[in-house]
């Protein structure tokens, strides 16, 4: 009888110390081994790839896409769609989830598409809808989009709603409509999208992308130089 009991004691000690043991290393020394690892070698990714404005003000993560809207008339109002603000490049379409009550200030918390099929009514009438207003919205005075320029990711959302990034093409329609809203050289908004433009991942993987969030970061200061 004491020898079980003795064995049960030393057995629930054991256990004890393994449990402490492990908390210590896999609670404590581990994520601390880690997180320092990642703030020395990997610094601006660790802290969620933050892009700054020029004042140093962050403005958001180049990770995630943002919408550049015009405030509503009526905020109380959910059903009231909000307007595009077109001295901003805009990027991709995200209305695959279309409101939602977690946030009602940035509808891209949540992320998701609309899984419709390619010949669904309403998918089609959505894109329809988008390419018409990509063509209204950018042509200005001397400058008119033709049917044909405007790319795929201009009038479609991508599979989570969050891609920051658009095409070269897409933000070269855009080019002359945000000069005009800015008052600024297309000449100069042109080496914007240059300067901003990224290249293929390795030289040979993804496609070339522009984020639109480190775009308008640029036009910002570049309109209050």
């Amino acid at each position: 009888m004491n020898n079980s009991v003795g064995n049960t004691a030393r057995l629930l000690g054991a256990g004890l110390r393994a449990l402490l043991v492990l908390t210590v290393v896999c609670g404590i020394v581990y994520p601390l081994a880690v997180t320092g690892i990642a703030q020395a070698l990997f610094h601006d990714k660790a802290n969620g790839s933050e892009i700054e404005d020029k004042s140093g003000q962050v403005v958001g993560s180049s990770l995630i896409g943002q919408t550049y809207n015009l405030p509503k008339q009526n905020p109380d109002d959910p059903e009231e769609a909000a307007e595009p603000d077109l001295k901003w490049f805009q990027p991709r379409p995200s209305n695959g989830l279309g409101s939602n009550s977690v946030n009602t200030r940035y509808s891209l918390i949540l992320s998701g598409a609309t899984n419709k099929a390619g010949d669904n009514p309403d998918l089609i009438k959505l894109v329809t809808d988008a390419k018409d207003a990509v063509i209204a919205d950018n042509s200005t005075a001397t400058y008119k989009v033709e049917p044909s320029e405007v790319p795929a990711d201009a009038v479609t959302s991508s599979g989570s709603g969050l891609d920051p990034n658009i095409s070269p093409e897409y933000a070269e329609i855009q080019v002359h409509r945000v000069a005009e809203r800015n008052h600024l050289d297309v000449r100069q908004v042109e080496k914007l999208v240059r300067d901003h433009t990224a290249g293929r991942t390795l030289g040979f993987m993804g496609e070339p992308r522009v984020n639109v969030l480190e775009l308008n970061t640029a036009l910002k200061a570049l309109t209050k130089s």
